[in-house]
């Protein structure tokens, strides 16, 4: 099993056997990390759910790896010691050993590029609301000769 802390320049990855067993634990540059995961035989790839782990695990799906999502809130609780990417690359790969773990589907890009415009036209009605809003209250002062 593999756990990966996606970052912005540098990926953690922490692999252990199925046994627990640590197999080996690595910094990686944004650039090296496909080509590191292509070399890798076929195993079971963990992340934190994430805008960019969804587009990462169409990617390393396609290398012939099983990609499994987990949710960052079951994730916290499990790092034991100081937060940084190498303890949150080895929760990862605890977590997903859970029984009771629950995981989060990977997203194809067009479920992506469909939530983002969902997003972005509840961020413009809110908006609209505020600025309605906003004039509303502006009308409603207006008559106290407070603006003029």
């Amino acid at each position: 099993m593999i756990g990966v802390d996606l970052a912005k320049s540098v990926f953690q990855v922490h692999a252990t056997s199925m046994t627990g067993q640590l197999r080996f634990c690595r910094k990686l540059p944004r650039q090296s990390f496909f080509k590191f995961m292509a070399e890798q035989p076929p195993a079971v790839v963990v992340m934190e759910a994430c805008g960019s782990a969804h587009y990462w695990a169409r990617e390393i799906t396609r290398l012939g790896h099983e990609v499994k999502l987990i949710a960052p809130q079951y994730v916290k609780p499990i790092v034991k010691q100081q937060k940084n990417d190498a303890a949150d690359a080895e929760a990862i790969v605890i977590a997903a050993q859970r029984p009771e773990m629950r995981f989060v589907e990977p997203k194809s890009a067009e479920q992506q590029g469909r939530a983002m415009l969902f997003r972005a036209r509840n961020r413009l009605v809110q908006q609209r609301t505020e600025l309605v809003n906003m004039l509303c209250a502006f009308l409603r002062n207006s008559h106290l000769g407070l603006f003029g």
